[in-house]
């Protein structure tokens, strides 16, 4: 498995804590990556790829907003966590909303309210964030409003420069977080809790070492990959899978039906996560019981439940697939229809799909959402026939190279032209 895009991202953005250089392995050649960097070095920031995959940071003496790559910023969700950092830089500070999927009501209010802990004061006036603050604290009870993985991430860096002890309650315990925790570790910032949902922050003032550190692989990647095998009745082998992030999934599956066998765990480069290769066979799905629905870690992940709506299309009966979180995310999931899915929206949040049914091709434009786009790819995969997918800058945002990975597997697949929507 390539690196985690949302692990990538976010220490993207924490490394301009560290006054000294940074160098990040494992960091994967995507769009959203690519964006992130463009905002970085409009701060200040000298990078420089050293290897294929080894990129260096190197923080500008003092930072500045003044050149913000505003039209980068916009493209990428995660600008939010900027506020995290820039607030130890700056006591008054605006920045553009972010960009990203389009997924309905993402409120910010999470990240307001566990900032405002610290003593940060976030208002959103019509295009941009404006925050300010009269100095830094530490807070022993942060209750995070949600356990949202960026609102998460911003409070553990808003408390990582500030002396003290933080504890955040209810927070993310998400791959992702965890690789943050795991960086700014190395920087020096203590951590009690990583991988449970209280988590407790000791702050430094200052942040100045000389670091490399791997990002771990990406378990959405995975399950895009599984879904595959699944839809195309295809015996592949799936290396270097992050199975904590992975075993809940697996464990429907395979109750729905879904044979693999799975290789001895080993160590990610980074030293933290526990990767298996999986090798999947064809198998005859049933649809479950219950219904497929996403949850915070340790649940089934709110990334890779999409995928279990082309999974579905191939399990004999009906599968209901609630996505709770995002107002338009199961809308989205109609679009299989049009490559003969038998789908019926419920509302907003809830679709039924039954099963069995013989994919067609279809020419479809990609969604405006990543995990959506790419679920219509995995359904074309499995559909006899020539398809068409368009607009694949939603997919190649979070994907490296997908199609010359799916040709080297047996797809039958060509990226035709260049041009970015």
């Amino acid at each position: 498995m390539n690196p985690s895009k949302n692990a990538s991202i976010a220490i993207l953005i924490a490394s301009l804590l560290n006054e000294k250089e940074t160098v990040i392995k494992n960091l994967p050649k995507i769009e959203e990556v690519f964006r992130v960097i463009e905002v970085i070095e409009s701060l200040g920031a000298r990078t420089e790829w050293k290897d294929d995959h080894v990129f260096k940071i190197t923080p500008p003496k003092e930072i500045t907003l003044k050149n913000l790559n505003v039209e980068a910023a916009l493209k990428t969700r995660i600008m939010i966590l900027l506020i995290g950092v820039l607030a130890h830089k700056f006591k008054n500070f605006s920045l553009p909303f972010s960009g990203g999927c389009k997924l309905g009501r993402r409120t910010i209010m999470p990240h307001i309210y566990a900032l405002e802990n610290f003593g940060v004061n976030i208002k959103v006036s019509k295009d941009k964030y404006e925050v300010s603050h009269n100095g830094l604290k530490s807070c022993d009870n942060v209750i995070m409003y949600e356990s949202g993985d960026t609102a998460t991430e911003n409070a553990i860096l808003a408390a990582s420069m500030i002396e003290g002890k933080t504890v955040l309650k209810f927070a993310s315990a998400n791959y992702q977080v965890q690789d943050v925790c795991f960086f700014l570790k190395k920087l020096g910032v203590r951590f009690e809790g990583i991988g449970g949902t209280t988590l407790t922050i000791h702050g430094k003032k200052s942040l100045s070492k000389k670091i490399d550190f791997s990002i771990t692989e990406d378990p959405i990647e995975a399950m895009f990959f599984i879904s595959t095998a699944i839809v195309t009745k295809s015996s592949i082998v799936i290396k270097r899978c992050p199975i904590e992030f992975l075993e809940l999934e697996l464990f429907k599956l395979k109750k729905m039906g879904f044979k693999f066998n799975m290789s001895e765990e080993y160590k990610s480069e980074n030293g933290y996560s526990r990767l298996v290769d999986i090798e999947t066979f064809p198998s005859n799905l049933s649809a479950p019981c219950e219904k497929i629905y996403g949850r915070p870690f340790p649940g089934l992940n709110i990334d890779n439940l999409p995928f279990f709506a082309p999974i579905a299309t191939q399990a004999k009966g009906e599968t209901l697939v609630h996505d709770w979180v995002f107002e338009n995310r199961a809308i989205y999931f109609m679009e299989l229809g049009k490559m003969g899915a038998n789908v019926t929206l419920a509302d907003p949040h809830r679709v039924f799909i039954k099963g069995p049914v013989k994919l067609k091709p279809a020419d479809i434009v990609s969604i405006p959402a990543l995990r959506p786009s790419a679920i219509m790819l995995v359904a074309m995969l499995g559909a006899k026939g020539k398809s068409i997918l368009r607009n694949v800058y939603i997919i190649e945002r979070g994907y490296e190279d997908l199609c010359g990975r799916l040709k080297s597997i047996g797809a039958d697949i060509e990226r035709v032209t260049n041009d970015k929507y």
